[in-house]
């Protein structure tokens, strides 16, 4: 058989939909000496052997705690039963195990054995606290589902259980390593879950969240195997035909695997470093499935099936041994990736490279060459710390998290996302990483996604730069925000006092805390928009009652229209969710019961259509006007209802009606016998038969692209606006200035089609156009 032939978390791969005994949490068959700690399956161990195994790596364990742990977990799942037939305690127990196999100290341990005891059982935090202290109840808290959440989705509620946990990470990291030892269980015995939904669910669940998660802390062991697992289930057919590939070439492989390791062991003594340990392995099914989908190429073109590790005894020794890999051996083309000195993000350190064995051969290879040190983090990542003390303790022993720079990304995409589901989306754009290195200009390293832009490079930084970037220097030299960072990449980016994020900004970058930091500010300014266009409006249906409408009178009716603040009850009006009169109303409930008595104004004429522009009479639904008086609305303000408006008088020519802030009126103010005092007439628009138009004029600054004329139209029109005017006033080779006039309802409705142009792709900057 091929060594390491499943190369994951616990026993040889189970055939599909078939059950199995896991073994415990390290890799099973390699050739050579692994340095992980010895597999126990997890069947085999009960609360002495887990008491042994903790002994074994920290004899001053406080053993009668793990015990009195075991004891209160017995007792509170006692009636509960697993989907396969056995009594629960044998999950906690076996969650228990893993931790124990990671080295894990004793307050994990504890959580691990009862973690499920407040969300499955009567027991309550405030009893486990006192039984177990403050530090192993927050810890089951953290790891402890919202199962009591009614919320209107499973993604909803997969979303916050997630925010929760990046909460209880972001204070204490083991919270974390816990939920991945719990999945990481019920992955193994999955298979005895009979809804096929339910399976395919969690295990779609485990791929895009849990797998990555592991993979960021560097526990690449749990990462493998959680993949693999999750595989298994949601694609069965790929994963066997894998399957039965590699079987193959185990067969075909196996003396290539052995006479490899011994020449690279002879390769490294002969070249001074003083003792080597070579293993082979293959990869993971999921790994060649990814690779060959991102590649799109067949199983028999992929270089790197086959693995070796070799461990050296100090980082000296494998630059030496790689130079000894490298004298001996072609090497191929960009397969060298020194992460010694420049570690991931996770803190994992090894030399990458790939070369082809001699003829006959002929074979491509991958060699890892890392200290035995760096394997040890390489495989457990922050669980190896608790070995090394590389990760320092806090207050009352909590290990620090500070140095992990993605948790505080993970816990400002959580501050700036506006709903559960648009967090786990940004979420999940911050684990999928494959990374580049950047440098700024005084040299501090930023690890970024491939693809990443300058823009991502800033809010790497700081999420204020970010926000004021309005340029970057890459090696020196301006190129485009959209620009894609290479490795090595020097990021210079240059901000304005003021600046703001763009809209189109979201187009191109590629982390999720860029992401969520510009849509937080789109969603910022389409409320700011709401904000003041619900303003205006009820101030318009307040005097338009002659009734008060001030804030102390909008407070009292908050409760009434379901409204926590002022200006969310603003928003709901600017939005449409609620009308003027609804307000007026719930501020004066007489008002529903007691009819209105007539207008002491002159009646209006029938209107003759349904549109008013500039060259309209007085059929305008308008009140403080004489009958038959010729009115007209002024071109260069575009009043709409909603507005504050006067009226011009102009010999010859009628009126002209003007909103209130009209800078053309600065011109009549010697003369204020021209002025006369108008408003809307908001009951005869409300109860008119057919729609009045109106006509509004929008500035936009646009990116200069081929498709933006179709979405500033589109765009309009899906928020039943019409564009009748286009004009481009100013256009450069990367963006151009257009103004365009579209028929509205009113001040209400023309905020909308703003607030739909701000969030359409491409557009920069949209405000309503001033005189």
């Amino acid at each position: 058989m091929w060594p390491g032939a499943d190369d994951r978390i616990g026993a040889p791969g189970r055939p599909s939909r078939a059950p199995r005994a896991p073994d415990g949490p390290v890799i099973g068959q390699t050739v050579g000496h692994d340095p992980s700690p010895p597999a126990v399956p997890e069947r085999a161990i009960s609360c002495a052997g887990l008491i042994r195994r903790v002994r074994s790596y920290d004899p001053n364990a406080d053993t009668a705690l793990i015990e009195r742990a075991f004891e209160v977990a017995r007792a509170s799942h006692a009636d509960q039963k697993r989907d396969n037939g056995e009594p629960y305690i044998t999950h906690p127990l076996a969650v228990a195990g893993i931790l124990a196999g990671l080295r894990l100290d004793v307050a994990s341990i504890c959580t691990g054995l009862l973690h499920d005891t407040v969300e499955d059982t009567g027991l309550k935090l405030p009893q486990l606290e006192a039984q177990f202290g403050p530090t192993v109840a927050a810890l089951v808290d953290g790891v402890t589902k919202l199962t009591r959440l009614e919320l209107q989705s499973d993604r909803t509620k997969q979303a916050e259980n997630f925010r929760k946990l990046v909460l209880a990470m972001s204070r204490d990291i083991r919270v974390l390593i816990v939920k991945l030892a719990d999945r990481l269980h019920n992955m193994r015995t999955l298979h005895y879950v009979k809804a096929l939904d339910r399976r395919q669910r969690i295990a779609g669940e485990t791929m895009d969240i849990y797998a990555p998660l592991a993979g960021r802390i560097g526990m690449d062991k749990v990462k493998t195997e959680l993949q693999n697992l999750s595989f298994q289930e949601l694609e069965p057919e790929h994963n066997a035909t894998i399957q039965a590939r590699l079987n193959y070439l185990r067969g075909q492989g196996a003396d290539v695997i052995e006479e490899v390791r011994r020449e690279l062991t002879r390769l490294c003594l002969e070249a001074g470093v003083p003792s080597v340990e070579v293993t082979g392995r293959e990869k993971s099914s999921f790994s060649i499935w990814e690779k060959m989908q991102r590649r799109s190429i067949a199983f028999e073109q992929l270089s790197d099936i086959m693995a070796f590790r070799v461990l050296v005894p100090s980082k000296e020794s494998c630059y030496i041994a790689l130079g000894a890999v490298h004298s001996a051996y072609p090497v191929i083309t960009g397969r060298f990736k020194d992460y010694i000195s420049t570690p991931k993000a996770n803190g994992y350190q090894s030399l990458h490279t790939g070369v082809t064995l001699r003829e006959p051969r002929n074979q491509k290879i991958e060699v890892q060459i890392r200290t035995a040190e760096m394997h040890d983090v390489a495989e457990n990542g922050v669980a190896a710390h608790w070995s090394y003390k590389g990760l320092g303790e806090g207050e009352e022993g909590t290990p620090k998290v500070k140095r992990l720079r993605w948790v505080q990304d993970l816990l400002e995409i959580l501050e700036n996302s506006q709903a559960p589901d648009e967090f786990l989306e940004n979420t999940k754009l911050e684990l999928y990483q494959d990374q580049v290195f950047c440098f700024s200009p005084k040299g501090q390293l930023i690890p970024l996604p491939r693809g990443a832009t300058p823009v991502d490079f800033a809010y790497a930084v700081h999420s204020q730069i970010g926000d004021s970037c309005v340029g970057a220097k890459v090696n020196g030299r301006l190129m485009p925000l959209r620009h894609e960072l290479q490795n090595g990449d020097q990021v210079e980016i240059m901000t304005a006092r003021g600046g703001t994020p763009s809209p189109s900004w979201e187009r191109f970058v590629v982390t999720g805390k860029a992401r969520a930091r510009i849509r937080r500010y789109v969603t910022a300014q389409q409320r700011e928009t709401h904000v003041d266009a619900g303003r205006a409006s009820l101030a318009k249906a307040f005097r338009q009652e002659g009734l008060d409408g001030s804030e102390k009178v909008l407070e009292a009716a908050l409760k009434g229209m379901k409204c926590p603040t002022l200006a969310d009850l603003y928003v709901s009006v600017g939005n449409g969710n609620l009308g003027p009169r609804e307000v007026v109303q719930a501020a004066y409930p007489e008002l529903r019961q007691a009819g209105r008595g007539p207008r002491m104004i002159p009646s209006l004429p029938p209107r003759s259509g349904p549109r008013q522009d500039a060259a309209g009479t007085s059929g305008m639904s308008l009140v403080g006007l004489g009958s038959g008086v010729a009115t007209h609305f002024a071109g260069c303000c575009h009043p709409l209802p909603g507005d504050r408006i006067v009226g011009i008088v102009a010999t010859g020519k009628g009126i002209t009606v003007h909103t209130a802030g009209c800078q053309t009126l600065e011109s009549f103010a010697a003369t204020p016998e021209r002025f006369i005092d108008i408003d809307w007439d908001y009951d005869a628009i409300a109860r008119g038969s057919k729609v009045e138009t109106h006509v509004g004029r929008i500035s936009v600054i646009a990116a200069n692209e081929p498709s933006i004329l179709a979405t500033l139209t589109n765009t309009a029109s899906r928020h039943d606006g019409s564009v009748v005017n286009l004009k481009i006033v100013n256009r450069q080779l990367d963006f151009m200035e257009i103004l365009i006039d579209v028929e509205v309802r009113d001040l209400r409705h023309l905020s909308s089609v703003i607030a739909g142009l701000r969030s359409a792709g491409g557009i920069t900057q949209v405000e309503r156009a001033k005189a």
